[in-house]
């Protein structure tokens, strides 16, 4: 198949797996009060894996938190989950998080993450645009727990920086992501 045919079936099953995923959202959709919940523990498992984690946040101008993402995939994938934007410790609003994949990939696993808005700009995009798709809006820093232990807000170069956790499962492979943030009404 020419390079031009792949471009095309890889762009055509990209834009059908979020359509996918969003057809089992609704399965996966929680109140605002369990997703108020499980971020409360999602958090408590950030702290004590990375207890600088309890810093970032209070220096953060607004952080959501995605207590549970669920991905699997055999060649495309796909991943969804719930989370809430909190500022000073209160929530202030709900996003999904729904990402399709395609390339050499295969299995199934759950993890959480956390996205730490460190300028108001950040938060003002997120906010205005009502979501956005990561790699296309503010910069964002992917931290690792050796990272996170020395960040901090004045030697932050981005806009947003990410932390993984609680990653449980198998997924292995190589591939192209996409990942899209939207707000929910709850």
């Amino acid at each position: 198949m020419k390079l031009v045919g792949r471009r095309a079936v890889l762009q055509g099953a990209l834009a059908l797996i979020p359509a996918l995923a969003m057809r089992a959202a609704p399965a996966l959709a929680a109140s605002a009060a369990e997703i108020d919940r499980q971020v409360d523990e999602a958090v408590k498992k950030a702290v004590q894996a990375v207890p600088e984690t309890r810093d970032m946040v209070a220096k953060s101008k607004a952080v959501l938190i995605f207590p549970r993402i669920y991905k699997a995939g055999f060649m495309f994938g796909t991943q969804y989950g719930e989370g809430a934007m909190r500022k000073k410790g209160k929530t202030v609003g709900y996003y999904n998080s729904v990402a399709a994949s395609y390339g050499f990939q295969a299995g199934a696993q759950t993890f959480g993450y956390i996205l730490f808005f460190l300028t108001d700009h950040a938060v003002k995009y997120l906010e205005e645009s009502g979501g956005f798709e990561l790699g296309s809006g503010p910069s964002i820093v992917v931290l690792d727990s050796g990272t996170a232990k020395s960040f901090s807000s004045s030697t932050a170069q981005k806009d947003i920086a990410a932390m993984f956790f609680d990653q449980k499962g198998l997924m292995g492979g190589l591939g192209l992501q996409g990942s899209k943030l939207s707000k929910m009404k709850k």
